[in-house]
C-alpha cells in the first residue's frame, strides 16, 4: 500500500478506492485523479492483469491520463478511471455490473463512470440500475452509444495535423498507416483513412479481427511482434498501454506516431526519446480524446452527435498547438502537451482560490 500512496502523492490523485463483493464475484479499484475542472469522468475497464499490484497501478495512471486528456480538450471535467478484475469473455454478469454501479453511486458524483476496453454499453445499462453517473448509455435511451465512433474521428484529425507538420499536407492519400490493435478505435479510424486512400497494415491479437481487416478493407496483415518494425510513414498503437518503451522504439521506422491508445508510453522518458529520434509523437490523451469529448455532450443535457463531432474536430487544431509549441520551447511533444493541460487546471484552481478568499469565512 505503501508504494500506492507514494505514486498518488508524487502525481496528484486525490483518490484510491478498493472493493470487493464475492456474491457478484467483483473485485477492483476505482480512481480518482484530480476534480479541479469537474468531476471525474473516465471508462470502467475488465481486464486480467498478471498481479492485482500491476492492475491498481494500471488504474491509477489511467486515471491521471483522463485529467490531463479534459483538461487539454477543454472540458469541465476531472480525470477518473475503474477498473474490475476479471476476464470479459467469461466472467461479466449482471450483478457483476450492478455491484460496481453500487460502488460509483457511493461516491456521490465525484466519478462518473462509462465503457472501455472489455465492457460495453450493455454494461452500462445494468451500472445504471444502480447509480445515476454514469454516460455511454444506448442512444435509445437517451445517451451517446458507442464512443469509438467518435474516438475513431479524433484520431484521424491527430492524425491530419501530424501529416501537415511532417509533409506539409494534410492530405493522407498514398501515406501508409501501421495499426497495433484492430479493435473499436481502429475499425472507426480505417473508415477515415480508406477514404483517403491511404496504404494499411495491421495486426492484432484476435485473428479474427485480423481477417475481417484484411477481407473488408484491404488491412495488410503482419503478426503482432513485427508490426513495430514494419516501414511505414505513421505508427498507430490502438491497443494496449506501455507500447512505447526500451525495446520497441528502436524497432520503429516511422515517421509519425500517433494512435488511439491509451498510456502509449511506458515511461515519460520515452516520450522524449522519440523527440531525440526526430519521431514526432502525437501524446496519446490528446489523439484519443474525442470519446470524453462524445461523453461530455451527454452530462446534463439532450446528446447531440452533430455538436460532439464538431467539438472533437478541434483535437487538429490542438495538435498543432502542441506542435508548435514543442518546437518553441524544444521539448518533447508529450511535455508540451502536458504544459497545455497542466496551465488550464492551474488556472482553474487559481480561480476557485481567489473566488473562495473573496467570499471569506462562512
Amino acid at each position: 500500500m505503501s508504494d500506492y500512496l507514494e505514486y498518488m502523492a508524487k502525481h496528484g490523485h486525490e483518490q484510491l478506492v478498493l472493493f470487493a463483493d464475492e456474491s457478484a464475484g467483483l473485485r477492483g479499484a476505482i480512481a480518482i485523479h484530480d476534480t479541479t475542472l469537474g468531476p471525474a469522468l473516465g471508462g470502467c475497464r475488465m481486464w486480467t492483469h498478471p498481479t492485482e499490484e500491476a492492475a491498481i497501478m494500471d488504474v491509477l495512471r489511467l486515471s491521471r491520463a483522463m485529467t490531463y486528456k479534459s483538461a487539454a480538450a477543454g472540458l469541465n471535467l476531472g480525470g477518473g478511471k475503474a477498473l474490475i478484475l476479471g476476464d470479459p469473455r467469461k466472467d461479466r454478469s449482471e450483478a457483476l455490473f450492478r455491484a460496481l454501479g453500487r460502488q460509483v453511486e457511493a461516491l456521490g458524483g465525484r466519478y462518473v463512470t462509462t465503457e472501455d476496453v472489455g465492457t460495453t454499453s450493455s454494461d452500462m445499462q445494468h451500472i445504471a440500475k444502480e447509480t445515476r453517473f454514469v454516460t455511454g448509455l444506448p442512444i435509445e435511451e437517451g445517451g451517446s452509444g458507442d464512443p469509438s465512433v467518435v474516438t475513431g474521428y479524433g484520431v484521424y484529425m491527430a492524425m491530419k495535423a501530424c501529416a501537415q507538420e511532417v509533409w506539409g499536407t494534410d492530405d493522407l492519400s498514398g501515406k501508409t498507416v501501421a495499426l497495433q490493435g484492430l479493435g473499436k478505435v481502429a475499425s472507426n479510424l480505417i473508415e477515415h483513412l480508406k477514404k483517403e486512400e491511404a496504404r494499411l497494415i495491421g495486426t492484432d491479437i484476435s485473428e479474427e479481427r485480423v481477417r475481417w481487416a484484411a477481407e473488408t478493407h484491404g488491412v495488410r496483415p503482419v503478426a503482432p511482434d513485427d508490426i513495430f518494425g514494419v516501414e511505414t510513414d505513421i505508427f498507430a498503437p490502438c491497443a494496449l498501454g506501455g507500447v512505447l518503451n526500451d525495446r520497441t522504439i528502436p524497432l520503429l521506422r516511422c515517421q509519425v506516431v500517433c494512435g488511439g491508445a491509451n498510456n502509449q508510453l511506458l515511461e515519460d522518458r520515452h516520450g522524449e526519446e522519440l523527440h531525440r529520434r526526430g519521431i514526432l509523437y502525437a501524446p496519446d490523451y490528446i489523439v484519443n480524446a474525442g470519446g470524453v469529448i462524445n461523453l461530455s455532450f451527454e452530462i446534463g443535457r439532450p446528446y447531440s452527435r452533430e455538436a460532439a463531432l464538431r467539438k472533437t474536430a478541434e483535437i487538429y487544431a490542438t495538435m498543432a498547438q502542441v506542435i508548435a509549441t514543442s518546437k518553441q520551447e524544444k521539448t518533447p511533444t508529450s511535455r508540451a502537451a502536458d504544459r497545455l493541460a497542466e496551465a488550464r487546471i492551474a488556472a482553474v484552481r487559481d480561480i476557485r482560490m481567489r473566488l473562495g478568499e473573496a467570499r471569506g469565512p462562512r
